[in-house]
C-alpha cells in the first residue's frame, strides 16, 4: 500500500538557496565594503583634505582681514 500513488496529494519542497537568500550577505557587504573604500580612498581622501585646508586658510584670513588689526595693515584708507 505504501508503493501506491496517492490521488489528489502533492508535496513542496524548498531548495536551500530558497530557504536562506540573503545567508552571508552581511558579512559579504562588510568585507565588500572595506575593500572597495580601500581601494578609492585615494581619490577622495586627498582633495577633501586639501579642500577642507583651503576653506580653514579663508575663514582665518577673512576673520583678520576683517578684524580692528587688519583694517589697519590692508584697509587704513578710511582714516
Amino acid at each position: 500500500m505504501s508503493n501506491l500513488k496517492q490521488k489528489g496529494v502533492t508535496s513542496y519542497a524548498l531548495s536551500p538557496n530558497r530557504q536562506r537568500p540573503l545567508a552571508g550577505a552581511l558579512n559579504a557587504a562588510v568585507f565588500n565594503t572595506f575593500r572597495r573604500t580601500k581601494a578609492q580612498i585615494l581619490f577622495w581622501a586627498i582633495p577633501g583634505v586639501l579642500g577642507y585646508s583651503a576653506m580653514q586658510w579663508a575663514i582665518e584670513r577673512n576673520e583678520y582681514l576683517n578684524s580692528k588689526a587688519g583694517i589697519a595693515e590692508f584697509g587704513g584708507d578710511n582714516e
